[in-house]
C-alpha cells in the first residue's frame, strides 16, 4: 500500500538515498498528516459539541495541534533539502531534527493543556451524552490514527527520519487517547459516574509521555550521540579487511542530519612500511567507506612497531594490567623509550564512559601497577573518553 502511495506522489521514490526524494517523501507524509489531522479535527470538535464532553473536544484540539506538527515537520524537511551554503558548509540536514523537537514541544503543550481542562472538569463535573453519532466518529478516528502510525513508522524508516518516527509515537498516543475517551464515555453512561475528567487527566498524561519520549529521540542527534555498536563493529571489520591496517582506534561520527554524517578514525600501520603504498590503501578505505556507509571518512595513521619484540611483549602486557583496572579499558599509540635509568612507556589509555574512574584515578592505578612490575618503568598516560558505546 505504500509504495502504491509513493509510486503515485513521489517520483523515483525507491531511491531514498537521492535527497530530493527524501524531501518528497518527507514534504508528501507532512501533507497527508494536515489532511487527515484537519478532518479528524472537524469531527471530534462536532462530537464533542454534540456530548458536552471536555475530553472529546481537548481530543479534538490535539488534532488539530497534530496539524500544525505536519506543517512544522513539513517546513522542516523544505528547509533540510536546502543544499550547503557559505554560511552552513554542512548543509542543513540538522533542521530536520529541529522539526522533531517542534513537534515533541507542541505535543508536551497539548498534553499540560488538556490536563489543566480535565482537572476543571473534575472540580465542576457536567453530565455527558454519548450519541451514535459521537461514538462513530471516535472509533473512526482511532483506526484513522492507528493507520497514521503505521504509515508515518514506514515512512519514518524508510528514509531514516526522527521526525517522521516523532509523529508515528504521537499517532499512537492519539489511538490510544481517543480510545479511553471512548470506554470513559461509555463507562459514564453505563454507570452514570462523572469520568469524562478523569479520562482526560489520563489522555493527557499519555500525551505527555509521548512528547518526552519524541523529545529526547531528536534531541539525542542534536547533542551528539554515539554511533550503534552495530555499525562500529561493521566499520571495524571492513578497515581491518585491508593489509597492513592491524587494528583501529578513536572512531568519531559526526552527524550533520540525515545523510550527511562525517567520520574520523586512527588506523594502526607498521612504522617501517611504504607510506606512499598505506596512503593509497588508505584512499581507498575512505572511499569504501562513504559507499558502503553513506559517510565521508577521514583516517589518521598511526605507525606502530611491530616487529621489535620488546615492544610487543611491554604492549601486551601494559594492555591485561588496563583490563584489570577495567574491562572495557583499551590502549593504543605505545612505545617506549629506553635510558639508563628509567624505561617510558608511552600511551594512550581508552576509557568508556561507563566506567565511573576519573582520568586522575586511571592513570595513579596503570602506574602503579606498571611501577610494581618492575620499578624502572615510568608510564606516561593519555586518557581519551570512548565516542563509542
Amino acid at each position: 500500500m505504500l509504495n502504491s502511495l509513493l509510486r503515485r506522489f513521489v517520483p523515483n521514490y525507491e531511491n531514498t538515498e537521492d535527497k530530493t526524494v527524501r524531501q518528497r517523501c518527507g514534504v508528501f507524509s507532512g501533507v497527508v498528516g494536515i489532511i487527515l489531522n484537519l478532518l479528524l479535527f472537524a469531527g471530534k470538535l462536532t462530537a464533542g459539541l454534540i456530548a458536552g464532553a471536555i475530553s472529546v473536544t481537548a481530543d479534538a484540539f490535539n488534532n488539530l495541534s497534530d496539524a500544525a506538527s505536519s506543517v512544522v515537520t513539513l517546513v522542516g524537511f523544505r528547509l533540510a533539502g536546502q543544499e550547503a551554503d557559505a554560511d552552513h558548509p554542512f548543509g542543513h540536514g540538522r533542521m530536520e531534527y529541529l522539526a522533531g523537537l517542534a513537534v515533541s514541544l507542541l505535543i508536551l503543550l497539548v498534553g499540560v493543556e488538556l490536563g489543566k481542562s480535565s482537572i476543571e472538569k473534575i472540580i465542576h463535573p457536567e453530565e455527558t451524552l454519548l450519541s451514535p453519532l459521537t461514538a462513530g466518529i471516535l472509533v473512526v478516528s482511532v483506526l484513522v490514527k492507528l493507520w497514521m502510525a503505521w504509515f508515518n513508522s514506514a515512512m519514518g524508516k524508510r528514509i531514516r527520519s526522527e521526525a517522521l518516527r516523532a509523529t508515528a509515537a504521537d499517532s499512537r498516543s492519539d489511538a490510544i487517547a481517543t480510545s479511553a475517551v471512548l470506554v470513559g464515555l461509555l463507562l459514564s453512561r453505563v454507570f452514570r459516574l462523572p469520568l469524562d475528567g478523569w479520562v482526560g487527566v489520563l489522555v493527557a498524561i499519555l500525551i505527555i509521555r509521548t512528547g518526552f519520549g519524541s523529545a529526547k529521540a531528536t534531541l539525542d542527534p542534536l547533542l551528539g550521540q554515539p554511533p550503534e555498536p552495530e555499525e562500529v563493529h561493521a566499520i571495524e571489520q571492513l578497515i581491518l579487511s585491508f593489509p597492513p591496517i592491524s587494528g583501529i582506534h578513536d572512531l568519531v561520527v559526526h552527524d550533520y542530519g540525515p545523510g550527511r554524517r562525517m567520520m574520523s578514525v586512527h588506523a594502526e600501520v607498521p612504522a617501517d612500511c611504504d607510506i606512499m603504498e598505506v596512503h593509497d590503501v588508505i584512499d581507498h578505505v575512505e572511499r569504501e567507506l562513504g559507499r558502503t556507509f553513506s559517510l565521508e571518512a577521514v583516517i589518521h595513521m598511526d605507525p606502530i612497531q611491530s616487529d621489535n619484540p620488546l615492544v610487543q611483549s611491554l604492549r601486551e602486557m601494559t594492555a591485561d594490567l588496563a583490563r584489570q583496572v577495567d574491562p572495557a579499558i583499551t590502549i593504543h599509540d605505545f612505545r617506549i623509550t629506553d635510558g639508563p635509568n628509567f624505561t617510558n612507556l608511552i600511551f594512550d589509555v581508552v576509557v568508556p564512559y561507563s566506567v565511573k574512574l576519573s582520568d586522575g584515578e586511571v592513570k595513579e592505578r596503570l602506574a602503579r601497577m606498571l611501577g610494581d612490575m618492575d620499578e624502572r618503568y615510568h608510564a606516561v598516560i593519555q586518557v581519551d573518553r570512548s565516542y563509542v558505546r
